[in-house]
């Protein structure tokens, strides 16, 4: 691992870090940063701090100072790289929460690269022949020789009706909703049917035919990107770009320009593989790859022909693994955990080695979540990547003595909706020509631990609906939500809706509509 690759671990206070420009003080000085990001520096002004660079500072993780010359953000992490597990040896839970949050001395001590580009180009430049060809297709039906082409009667409709109500299309306009996706827009593979209301009304199936910005933030993982998007596209029967779509692991790309070996660990199959392909991760080892080097690693594992071939074995005892990233859940808990246990306690990532110091030679550990329960097809929801990390907390302290730093991405991480404001931004720049905030911007989530948290302390307005995690009360104690709970997504969006563009306002297009009586008499719910 090389002394100046990976982000830095210093003292930083939040607080201080946000600069502003002399000619517009007390507001921060990137365009994209929300006006309430000072939030979490209130819940951390009292934690104590510790330095972090390159080497055994306090005998803790060694992370490589950044030069300061990569193409990323560092964002100070919210949840203490301390692990959580001997706190939580009798009470599993890992809700950071806002009544009692916990308080450490490393609150600030880990960075969070996240992308400086908003737009994921790379992620999004695939073209889809099928739609192309049918594009093409009514372009010839609509050259008719020697007559004009069919004009779009919707498009010219729409025009006139915005042009007429101006002042309600730039209410809509500067408000955004971002949606975690399951147990709000769906259960596995299945819709929520109010999921498709929803987004068939936000792309335009309303009272102004306009598109009202909204993106999609989720804990989810285990696929690339556009896999994922054409996937929720077919079963929310509504385009799902992946320029407005935010995975756990969609921010951990900035990682690839820190270190250059690593172990990617979790989802199905090879997937996670082409994930970090995809970001740029230059040399990339899954778990089957050092099975198939060598099977005793694994005494449980029964490892096939079929894994066999498709997996990239190689010496490994020559090989010094920089840093290990969970990607997605781990499908295979007792070698996963064997594997990462071997490299935690390794002289600096090199299996078959034991070091003599674990503590100075430990590479560090990423995690893309820390849910511990997700809503799936199950009629409760399941444990998901959280559940995993805290095991191995354990299993690493019974081993060691000592508590595991680790890095955890994902909501409610100060990261994640740091980077959610850069998309946002960017697909209004795609929708409307305008890149920057809306004003008004609505979380829209089942979970009070990681979406309601999240979005209230970064000054988000939050909506917690009852079709996924949460199942309790009026409210959630813990962490409730500011804008109100909601039965589904359409209660909460409509709800927002009406507060910001009027309760005459209607959720429906009308055909029929005539442009000087709109918004009297010829829009109908």
């Amino acid at each position: 691992m090389s002394g100046a690759g990976g982000p830095a671990f210093k003292d930083v206070d939040f607080s201080k870090s946000i600069q502003t420009p002399p000619d517009s003080p007390g507001k921060p000085k990137s365009k994209f940063t929300h006006k309430k990001t000072e939030s979490w520096s209130k819940h951390f002004q009292n934690g104590h701090r510790r330095d972090r660079s390159w080497g055994s500072i306090d005998n803790k993780m060694a992370i490589p100072t950044s030069p300061g010359s990569h193409n990323t953000i560092e964002v100070p992490a919210l949840r203490s790289p301390d692990a959580d597990a001997s706190q939580y040896m009798h009470n599993l839970s890992v809700s950071p929460s806002q009544k009692e949050r916990r308080l450490s001395r490393n609150s600030f001590g880990a960075a969070l690269p996240i992308p400086r580009s908003k737009r994921q180009s790379r992620l999004s430049s695939v073209t889809f022949p099928d739609v192309q060809e049918a594009l093409r297709n009514v372009a010839k039906e609509n050259q008719r020789p020697g007559m004009p082409p069919i004009q779009p009667t919707r498009e010219i409709l729409v025009s006139q009706v915005q042009d007429v109500q101006s002042e309600k299309v730039k209410l809509a306009k500067n408000m955004a909703f971002v949606f975690d996706i399951d147990g709000v827009l769906v259960h596995g593979d299945r819709l929520i049917p109010e999921g498709k209301m929803v987004l068939d009304m936000l792309n335009g199936n309303n009272q102004l035919g306009i598109k009202i910005p909204h993106i999609f933030l989720t804990n989810g993982s285990g696929k690339p990107e556009l896999a994922r998007t054409e996937q929720l596209s077919k079963i929310l029967q509504n385009p799902v770009n992946t320029e407005q779509f935010i995975q756990s692991h969609t921010p951990m790309r900035a990682l690839a320009e820190y270190y250059h070996t690593v172990l990617v660990v979790g989802g199905e199959g090879y997937k996670c593989r082409e994930v970090a392909e995809q970001y740029g991760f230059k040399d990339i080892v899954v778990p089957n790859d050092i099975v198939a080097w060598d099977e005793s690693i694994a005494p449980y594992r029964v490892f096939t022909e079929e894994e066999r071939a498709s997996a990239r074995p190689r010496d490994f005892s020559k090989i010094n693994i920089d840093a290990i990233m969970v990607f997605s859940d781990s499908r295979d808990y007792a070698t996963d955990m064997q594997i990462i246990m071997d490299l935690l306690v390794s002289e600096n990532g090199r299996l078959g080695t034991v070091a003599k110091d674990p503590i100075s030679q430990r590479i560090p550990i990423y995690f893309s979540q820390g849910d511990f329960l997700c809503p799936t097809e199950h009629p409760h929801p399941r444990m998901s990547q959280g559940a995993f990390r805290i095991g191995l907390e354990a299993m690493y302290k019974a081993h060691t003595g000592v508590d595991l730093e680790r890095v955890v991405y994902g909501k409610p991480e100060l990261a994640t909706y740091k980077y959610a404001d850069e998309v946002i931004a960017s697909w209004m720049d795609v929708i409307h020509g305008e890149e920057r905030i809306p004003e008004n911007i609505y979380m829209i989530g089942d979970n009070p631990a990681s979406d309601i948290v999240g979005g209230n302390m970064y000054g988000w307005n939050t909506c917690l609906v009852r079709t996924g995690v949460f199942q309790g009360g009026e409210n959630d104690e813990e962490n409730p939500a500011n804008f109100g709970v909601f039965p589904n997504v359409w209660e909460a969006v409509t709800a927002a809706c009406r507060k910001q563009l009027g309760d005459d306002f209607k959720f429906k297009w009308d055909d029929r509509v005539n442009p000087v009586l709109h918004g009297n008499h010829s829009a109908i719910h």
